[in-house]
């Protein structure tokens, strides 16, 4: 039996791109049924609100402090722990610390093509 060895990745040979404008992302894996990206997000920074239709996201914190907002409700997370969303769960991923916040994002499928932008506010 045969596997299809790529080699080792990183940041340094990962496919990079900027989003939000001040944070970064690493495709570490970016198949059709999986992907698995790391992020960093600088304080005070974080995404819009969305929702994937048919993606479950895991999200597992490296570095730093972060929330993760749903419309069920907002969750601290610190380094060493990560959070499950479900498929059509609202959310959005935030950096409240004075750091830089580095996590992985694991998609099961792949998100391209399924994401998009919905109005909701967590009330603090």
């Amino acid at each position: 039996m045969s596997e299809d060895l790529r080699g080792a990745v990183s940041r340094d040979n990962a496919e990079h791109y900027v989003w939000g404008g001040v944070s970064d992302g690493w495709r570490l894996l970016d198949d059709e049924g999986l992907s698995v990206i790391e992020e960093r997000v600088p304080a005070g920074a974080g995404e819009e609100w969305h929702v994937h239709d048919t993606a479950d996201q895991f999200f597992y914190v490296l570095e730093g402090h972060a929330e993760m907002q749903t419309e069920a409700g907002a969750r601290q997370l610190t380094a060493g722990e990560g959070l499950h969303v479900q498929a059509r769960l609202a959310h959005r991923f935030f950096n409240p610390g004075s750091g830089d916040v580095r996590f992985l994002v694991i998609s099961a499928p792949n998100t391209r093509a399924d994401r998009r932008a919905v109005e909701f506010r967590v009330d603090n």
